[in-house]
């Protein structure tokens, strides 16, 4: 179980990330579409004074259920030992388990 105040982290900065996203997306066409190097700089000043926090490339993708920010299965957003123990109960439907 990963410890909560690094969880807790984790969902402010998605917060963060929602509440700037327009802005971001906004100023980045801006860059763009400016011709002048001077009006860029300008705009890139605007996305610098942004939270660092509102990144997206500063997001970790974590593990449903226990926080484990390694091996996470995207198509189940579990971790790789969750993803086994519910696989092998049968829990998670479509998903075969492995025998060789």
């Amino acid at each position: 179980m990963a410890r909560k105040s690094l969880i807790e982290r984790e969902k402010k900065r998605k917060k963060l990330e929602q509440k700037y996203y327009l802005i971001r997306r906004s100023s980045k066409k801006e860059i763009s579409k400016v011709p002048s190097l001077s009006q860029k700089w300008e705009i890139h000043g605007k996305l610098e004074s942004l939270p660092r926090n509102s990144a997206p490339t500063r997001l970790h993708r974590r593990c449903f259920l226990t926080g484990r920010p390694r091996a996470n299965y995207r198509d189940f957003g579990l971790s790789g030992h969750i993803l086994r123990e519910m696989v092998n109960a049968s829990l998670l439907p479509g998903a075969t388990r492995s025998s060789w």
